[in-house]
Order: C-alpha cells, then sequence, then structure tokens
C-alpha cells in the first residue's frame, strides 16, 4: 500500500517523549507513529476489512 507524506506539528516535549519510546521500541520515529495510529485505530474498530497494517519492528 503506497504511503501517503504529511506535516506533523508537535511540542518539542511530546517528540522526544515519541523518539525515546521508538526507541525503546527498536522502532524508528515513524514507525512507531504509525504503530500508535493503528492501534488507536484498531482499538477503536474503525480499520476496514483488508486493512490491517503491520506491526513489524523492522520499520
Amino acid at each position: 500500500m503506497p504511503k501517503k507524506k504529511f506535516v506533523l506539528r508537535i511540542d518539542e516535549d511530546k517528540m522526544a517523549a515519541l523518539e525515546k519510546w521508538a526507541a525503546d521500541e527498536f522502532r524508528s520515529t515513524n514507525g512507531q507513529l504509525e504503530w500508535l495510529v493503528t492501534r488507536a485505530l484498531r482499538e477503536e474498530g474503525r480499520l476496514k476489512k483488508g486493512e490491517e497494517i503491520s506491526d513489524s519492528k523492522d520499520d
């Protein structure tokens, strides 16, 4: 599935916390954001069938 680029504005403290969390999980910051969004979408039942996104830590 092609990925869409977008700009994210986030304050420095949240970005630092996100970067640390990503490093702790052996993910890139972008991979961590994708994982968080995917998890939230699954929890809210907002992913359509067939829209499963990998939880891989390889990103």
